[in-house]
């Protein structure tokens, strides 16, 4: 991954909101860091905005849980990473260390709310914001135990919204915003939609397989419901003998995804080759003719907008997130069931004018969204919020 190097534009933008606001140092609350071995799309996301607030002069300091093998503290790209505590255990032990000033001085407050919030209105007086990229709903019962699944629905369904409804949340795509006012009754003025930016390192280039080539990118977990994505892609090779499918990542559930593509005998034509380098991740996108995904709940789908900047499009599932990411019928296409998802890949893959748009229209979504856009769109909210509580 290529941290984004911000212009003499964007920094002076974010140094000047910043002076004044009163705001010289950020620290932001979260699950995990860029090292930690799940890391996912939130992590990049938190990464490359910290970067750049660094990189225009702010203090930022990251306190997330203990990724394992890497040290409690470190400088990443010009931000500090302090790792202090196990998975759940960061949530109170985070609190703690901004009651007791143990992070040092902190102007401003970033909480990212990944399925567990901090409850930092509860404890936190000063300028902050809440980073809220989708509500969860069904993703607590894949990944949890019953009682605890349960106890995590309530929280972030009925709990925490009375204390989170009228502080600044940002959100990635305007279908998530929409969960949050609908399902979760947050208020529709302080929820701001910011994209996320594509890494520049993905671009156009090399030469396309010479036979059909799919590619589906992320962490095993059940929410990205790779079996299910397997089963798919078996139907399209009914459809189209010689397709092939990658799938890029690592996580718990590899042995599960590895039984479902030996139930279709396609150990020949699905391949997991774990975590790769960028260079073979953007190899492995150019080449392509698909990004496909049928995860079940995404924020923002950062690798179908990865693929889309090297001219790779997508089909998904017609999910908030992938709503958001793929422009219909332009950057790709979105369906909601198997049938429909099999007969669109088959189509993709064997109409090469089809193709061809869709790869047009995929630069040119890609090319809408940069990493210095939402730095500063990110600080511009949290900027308000300080002069907000001052005025009053």
């Amino acid at each position: 991954m290529q941290t984004p190097v911000a212009s003499d534009t964007t920094t002076k933008a974010i140094s000047e909101m910043a002076a004044n606001a009163g705001i010289s140092h950020v620290h932001m609350l979260a699950w995990r860091d860029l090292d930690d071995d799940e890391a996912g799309g939130s992590e990049v996301h938190a990464h490359n905005i910290a970067s750049i607030w660094a990189q225009s002069g702010l203090g930022v300091t990251m306190r997330t849980s203990a990724a394992p093998g890497h040290p409690s503290s470190a400088v990443r790209d010009g931000y500090t990473v302090s790792r202090k505590s196990g998975r759940y255990g960061v949530f109170i032990r985070s609190s703690l260390s901004e009651l007791t000033g143990r992070l040092g001085p902190c102007d401003g407050l970033i909480e990212i709310w990944n399925g567990m919030p901090f409850m930092s209105p509860l404890w936190w007086r000063g300028p902050r914001a809440i980073w809220l990229h989708h509500v969860h709903g069904p993703m607590w019962g894949m990944t949890l135990p019953s009682p605890i699944a349960r106890m995590g629905v309530a929280l972030e369904e009925r709990i925490a919204p009375r204390f989170y409804r009228h502080q600044p949340i940002v959100t990635l795509s305007p279908s998530s915003r929409d969960e949050l006012v609908d399902d979760l009754g947050f208020d529709a003025e302080r929820v701001r939609v910011i994209p996320p930016g594509v890494d520049p390192y993905f671009t156009p280039g090399g030469t396309r397989s010479p036979t059909p080539l799919a590619v589906a990118v992320g962490r095993l977990v059940p929410v990205k419901d790779f079996p299910r994505l397997v089963r798919i892609m078996a139907g399209v090779r009914e459809r189209v003998p010689d397709v092939e499918l990658v799938i890029v990542g690592e996580g718990y559930e590899r042995e599960a995804i590895l039984d479902e593509v030996r139930r279709h005998d396609a150990e020949s034509w699905i391949s997991l080759p774990g975590r790769v380098t960028d260079q073979q991740l953007r190899d492995l996108y150019r080449r392509a003719w698909l990004a496909v995904s049928a995860s079940v709940r995404e924020g923002w789908g950062m690798t179908l907008t990865e693929a889309a900047a090297c001219g790779t499009p997508s089909v998904a599932t017609d999910i908030a997130g992938h709503a958001d990411a793929v422009a219909e019928g332009r950057s790709g296409l979105l369906h909601a069931s198997d049938p429909d998802l099999v007969d669109a890949i088959s189509r993709v893959m064997t109409d090469h004018e089809l193709r061809e748009r869709l790869s047009e229209g995929a630069l040119t979504r890609a090319s809408e969204l940069t990493w210095e856009h939402t730095a500063v769109a990110n600080f511009e909210v949290l900027a308000e919020d300080a002069l907000r509580r001052r005025s009053g």
